[in-house]
Formats: C-alpha cells, sequence, structure tokens
C-alpha cells in the first residue's frame, strides 16, 4: 500500500477543515491553475485556427504549387508552357499529391460606364478545383464550364462588385493588351456570381472564368497554358513535397521545354513568416500562464505545510523520513493541480466551441482578412498543455516542499 499517497487523498477530501485564510489561499490557487489554461487552450486554438484559415485563403486562390515556365517573368503576364501527359502522370504519382489542374493568367482593365479598375483574369479549366471560391459565394454560382464550348460567366469578388457596383447577371466588358499590339482585345462577360474571401489583396484583384478565354487573349494554342496547379493532402508535408517535384521536373526538363516549381510558402514568404511568428507570442503566453499558476500553487503549497505542521510531526515522529512526507504534499499538489486542470479544459474547451459554432467575438477584416475570431481545437496540443503545465508546477513545488525538513517533531506536535 502506497501510504503517501493515501494520506494526500484524505488530506485532500477534507475540503471541510480548509477553513479561513488558508483554504481561500488554496482556492485562488486552483483558480489560476484553471484560469491559466482557460487562456492556453484560447490562446492556442484562435492560433491554429488564425494560420489555418489565411492559409488555406492564399491556398485557394493558388494551390499548394504552381509549375510554369523556367524565366525570370514573376508577373501575371507569363509565357506558355505545354501539357505534357507522361509529366502531369509523374506529378500525380509522387506521394501526397491529390489533385492537379491547368491554369491561365491574363492581366487587364474591367469597365463599366462609369468605373474603371484593373484585374487578373484567371482561367479555369474544366477540371478546376472550385471548392474554395464555393464555400466563400455570397451571391450567385460558380461559372458552368463546359468541354463542348467556351463559357462566358466570370465571378467576381465583393471588391470589384462594389467598387463597380456589378450584381450577379450583368455583363462587363474587359479590356488586355499584347505586345505588339496597339488596339487591346476585349471580351464581354457575365457575372455568374460573387465571392468574398477578406482577403483584399486578392479580392480586388482576380476575375475568374473559363481558361479558354485566357488562351485565346494570348493568341495561345488549345494545348498551352500558364501552368499547373497542384494540391497535396498535408500542408506539413509541402518541403518534402516539394523537393520531389523539383527532382521530377528537372530529371524531365528539355532545350525545348523548362519548368520550375513554385511552393506557395515561398512564393509568398513575407505572409508565412508573419505567421510563424504568432507563434511566438503564444509561447510567450504559455510561459507566462504556467509561471502565475506555479507561484500561486508555490503559495497554496506552504500554507498548506503551515496548517498540517502538526500532522507532519506525527508523521516524523512515527519514523518518517523527510522525504516520504514530502511525497504526500507532492501528491496532493497533482490532486490540487489536476482540479484546476478539470475546470480549465471544461470551460476553455466549452468557450471555443461555443465561439465556433456562433462566431460571436467578430474582427475587421480589413486588419485581420477574417470577419470572426477562428478557432481550432486540436486535441493533441490540448493534451500537452495539461501534461507540460502539471509537470511544470510539480517541478516547480520540489524546492519549497524541501520547508518540511526544517520542522522539529516536538515543536510540530505542540502547535496550535
Amino acid at each position: 500500500m502506497n501510504t503517501e499517497l493515501y494520506i494526500a487523498k484524505r488530506v485532500f477530501s477534507q475540503k471541510g477543515e480548509q477553513k479561513g485564510i488558508a483554504g481561500k489561499i488554496v482556492s485562488i490557487a486552483v483558480s489560476s491553475i484553471s484560469l491559466g489554461l482557460i487562456v492556453m487552450i484560447i490562446a492556442v486554438a484562435v492560433l491554429l485556427g488564425f494560420k489555418h484559415e489565411i492559409r488555406e485563403k492564399v491556398i485557394g486562390f493558388g494551390s499548394h504549387f504552381q509549375i510554369v515556365n523556367y524565366d525570370t517573368n514573376y508577373s501575371f503576364e507569363t509565357r506558355p508552357i505545354r501539357v505534357d501527359s507522361s509529366l502531369i502522370r509523374k506529378y500525380l504519382e509522387t506521394d501526397q499529391v491529390k489533385h492537379l489542374q491547368f491554369f491561365a493568367t491574363k492581366p487587364g482593365i474591367i469597365k463599366t460606364d462609369t468605373e474603371i479598375h484593373g484585374i487578373v483574369m484567371k482561367g479555369a479549366g474544366i477540371d478546376y478545383d472550385w471548392n474554395f471560391f464555393r464555400s466563400n459565394m455570397i451571391e450567385g454560382k460558380i461559372p458552368n464550364i463546359r468541354p463542348e464550348e467556351r463559357s462566358d460567366e466570370v465571378i467576381i469578388s465583393e471588391k470589384i462588385s462594389k467598387l463597380l457596383q456589378l450584381n450577379t447577371g450583368d455583363y462587363v466588358y474587359c479590356y488586355f493588351f499584347n505586345e505588339g499590339e496597339t488596339t487591346p482585345r476585349n471580351r464581354r462577360f457575365e457575372v455568374s456570381g460573387i465571392y468574398r474571401t477578406n482577403f483584399v489583396e486578392f479580392d480586388e484583384l482576380f476575375v475568374l472564368g473559363d481558361l479558354r478565354h485566357v488562351q485565346l487573349l494570348n493568341g495561345w494554342h488549345s494545348s498551352e497554358i500558364s501552368g499547373y496547379e497542384l494540391m497535396i493532402h498535408d500542408f506539413n508535408q509541402i518541403e518534402t513535397v516539394f523537393n520531389s517535384l523539383r527532382e521530377t521536373t528537372l530529371n524531365n526538363a528539355s532545350e525545348i521545354s523548362m519548368l520550375r516549381v513554385v511552393s506557395i510558402n515561398r512564393k509568398y514568404a513575407q505572409l508565412f513568416d508573419w505567421l510563424e511568428i504568432l507563434d511566438l507570442n503564444v509561447w510567450l503566453l504559455i510561459i507566462l500562464m504556467v509561471s502565475v499558476a506555479g507561484i500561486n500553487m508555490i503559495s497554496g503549497l506552504l500554507i498548506i505545510i503551515i496548517e498540517r505542521s502538526r500532522m507532519i510531526g506525527i508523521l516524523k515522529a512515527l519514523g518518517y523520513p523527510n522525504i516520504r512526507v514530502r511525497k504526500v504534499f507532492m501528491y496532493l499538489t497533482v490532486f490540487l493541480s489536476a482540479k484546476g486542470l478539470f475546470w480549465g479544459n471544461v470551460i476553455g474547451i466549452g468557450l471555443c466551441v461555443f465561439q465556433y459554432f456562433t462566431g460571436i467575438l467578430t474582427l475587421d477584416p480589413t486588419s485581420y482578412y477574417l470577419d470572426t475570431v477562428p478557432v481550432m481545437l486540436n486535441f493533441f496540443y490540448i493534451f500537452l498543455l495539461n501534461v507540460g503545465t502539471l509537470v511544470a508546477i510539480t517541478a516547480m513545488i520540489i524546492l519549497p516542499s524541501m520547508f518540511i525538513s526544517r520542522i522539529s517533531p516536538v515543536e510540530a506536535i505542540s502547535f496550535e
């Protein structure tokens, strides 16, 4: 039988004896652990949610990878590549790759009777994955792109629709310029839908329509495109997949066709670096919360030791060494910490679930790219927070528990 564990359980269960200042300080210590864990769970959930939402918005416009012509041109006025079915097959055989689609871009101007605005027309093929834009549609529908004929339908952002006063069903003229041509090429499109991602840099730029229009505007053959876009299963594997795709691309290079692989985290390096910096803020918050909870628990333990001086004296008089007496209070610390962690989990997870389903806390989309505070619960991270907090507090208690060795059995037994 573990005597120290048994004594600790009895002391922990004797709530009625924890009166006065001692009981209040212990309650404050337990509450500080709960509050600290609540703050840590919310901070991690919001960080994960924010990073996931921003990342998904960027990926929605450009996929995880783009494979384009190997040149020094980084604008939306691209040099074409020819569709290579054998190379496509090799890309699709790469681990983690789940989807490949064609795309083409063309800078232009969208004009109404009273307004004018610069845009980038992004052409999508019949194999294009519209899930991202479909989930962000606020009005209308996705363009109906069919194999047999070009579609004149396009989707525009809410930003562009408000700027140019356009609605679904309206017709709009777009003008495009080619090198060596003095007269712009124009096309009339029908607005089939309006999307909103709150990512202003992209929303005010992209108009999406049929790939064949962009090919025609550029004077390209039907087998010529700006490049391939590839989606993968796990973003955390992006560097590994990048190396595989680059190796495949280099192994199939020729004098006629030279391609390069561009990953989304390198194309928008500043944005992804900013998201990584946010991790530091959360780490600082976690360290601060654990430190405060640990200090409060130390105060609570010292009060309990003073309150239980007679019990300590009796145990020592019965021949218990200091190390075994200390173990009683170490177990007690674990019980009190576990109580605080339990309520911290209940309240912290509950608040996150409430925000997820209600979106009651809002944000300014012009500053944060989101209109509500995002939350994403990862129970593995929550488990690590619980274990890490418990271990950290227990480790912080080791030194103060040595105060027990300084208590004299004779004085402690006579202590009132």
